[in-house]
């Protein structure tokens, strides 16, 4: 089976980018992001007092902001590792099913 075009750029390209994009600076980019979005709409519930308890919660016990803090720092961790791996788990799969069918024509 022939590949196409776009499958042949993408090949070339995974095999020059496939180790730069397992990077520090590539994770961040990848998942950073989404995860910040989620963090500032984590904060804009809260504070926007649509549930009571929680601004109630927070203005009695201050110690809860700290918690909430640490929370969202942890969910926007998880978000960018996950979010990063998952996206060069994928173009990795990718790179090998084309080499595969690559090989395989030959």
């Amino acid at each position: 089976m022939i590949l196409t075009d776009e499958e042949n750029r993408f090949l070339t390209y995974w095999e020059v980018n496939r180790k730069r994009k397992k990077s520090l600076i590539w994770k961040l980019a990848a998942g950073l992001p989404l995860g910040v979005v989620m963090a500032l709409a984590i904060l804009v519930n809260v504070y926007a007092g649509w549930f009571k308890g929680a601004a109630v919660a927070l203005k009695v016990n201050t110690q809860l902001l700290f918690v909430v803090i640490l929370a969202i720092i942890g969910m926007v961790v998880f978000i960018v590792v996950f979010s990063s791996r998952h996206q060069w788990e994928m173009n990795e799969q990718r790179y090998r099913e084309l080499l595969f069918r690559k090989n395989k024509s030959h």
